[in-house]
């Protein structure tokens, strides 16, 4: 069930992102002040969607939850917890995720740290890095797909993780 609550978290941050891309130029254009400061409710709120589906991914990893495809295919039972957490930015799905949870992280603290910019220049900001971010999870959403599944039937064991991902030093 987990892999749902991902699934949903990041089409809740696509919905987030859409309208932190709108929204705050809407304010700028209608010289709405409220509008404007809204764009800092909508980071807060893409963080906190981006990086709960990581965690929600990274848990899987850590479980060995062999029904996410992503997880089957880049994991086993036999890797240490450390290389099962890294296996979660191993290929091209989790490093997308967690591309998008830095962006998310960048656009969150350009909206807490720009107390003394102009409302409307980061409200800009916010927006058209709203637009960067709308653009990476509709990739992730609707062409990578980290939270499908391998049901009905599932594998026992992982492929793997790279073996070139497994050199410590």
């Amino acid at each position: 069930m987990m892999p749902e609550y991902g699934h949903a978290l990041l089409c809740l941050a696509l919905g987030v992102a859409l309208l932190l891309s709108v929204y705050p130029l809407w304010g700028v254009a209608r010289g709405d002040a409220r509008m404007m400061a809204s764009a800092g409710v909508f980071a807060w709120l893409l963080f906190i969607c981006v990086a709960g589906a990581f965690f929600v991914l990274v848990h899987a990893f850590v479980v060995n939850d062999f029904t996410v495809a992503y997880v089957a295919g880049n994991s086993n039972t036999q890797l240490p917890v450390w290389y099962r957490v890294a296996a979660t930015w191993g290929a091209h799905e989790g490093s997308l995720l967690l591309w998008v949870l830095l962006m998310s992280g960048w656009t969150l603290a350009v909206a807490v740290f720009s107390r003394r910019v102009p409302a409307d220049i980061v409200a800009r900001v916010l927006a058209v890095m709203g637009m960067v971010c709308a653009g990476f999870l509709a990739f992730i959403l609707f062409t990578s797909g980290p939270f499908a599944r391998t049901l009905p039937a599932f594998p026992v064991e992982g492929r793997d993780l790279n073996p070139l991902l497994q050199d410590p030093g």
